[in-house]
């Protein structure tokens, strides 16, 4: 019983420790997400260290599915060369749960593509931030929806 009470202690401490407020809060998470963009765009490995093991990351195209263990894969070629994709945050939005263990956020980004949109979820471990699900997307104007959707729709009818 003493044993149960003192892992609840630390772990009632340890959660509360992270239990900053708001702006710190949002700050952290702003921080840590730049953070991430730049060590791809350094092509430095300790990127795929801050996704979860069971992480997701969804790319623009159809087939981009991957676990962090294959997209750490498909991804090796780029990491090789050290130069891999580089990602500026133009705008971002971040909310969290009640006990700040899970954020969300979606952002605009300056991309080699153009702007790309964003959306992730962060795990907050209590003593480790970790992105546990990234989807990115190119940003397509409106006005050029149509002529977008038949240039797709051409490629997809040669690819049987």
């Amino acid at each position: 019983m003493k044993r149960w009470l003192a892992a609840l202690c630390l772990s009632l401490s340890t959660l509360s420790a992270w239990a900053v407020d708001d702006a710190v809060f949002r700050q952290h998470i702003n921080a840590f997400v730049d953070q991430w963009h730049a060590d791809a765009a350094k092509a430095d490995p300790v990127y795929f260290d801050k996704m979860a093991k069971d992480g997701i990351y969804i790319g623009t195209d159809k087939s981009e599915v991957w676990t962090t263990e294959q997209f750490r894969v498909w991804a090796k070629p780029f990491f090789d060369r050290k130069k891999a994709w580089a990602f500026t945050a133009i705008k971002r939005n971040v909310y969290w749960s009640p006990d700040q263990r899970y954020a969300w956020f979606d952002e605009q980004l300056k991309t080699q593509m153009g702007v790309c949109q964003a959306s992730g979820v962060i795990h907050n471990t209590g003593g480790k931030l970790e992105i546990a699900h990234y989807q990115l997307s190119l940003a397509v104007p409106n006005p050029l929806m149509d002529q977008f959707t038949k240039t797709i729709a051409e490629f997809e009818s040669t690819q049987k």
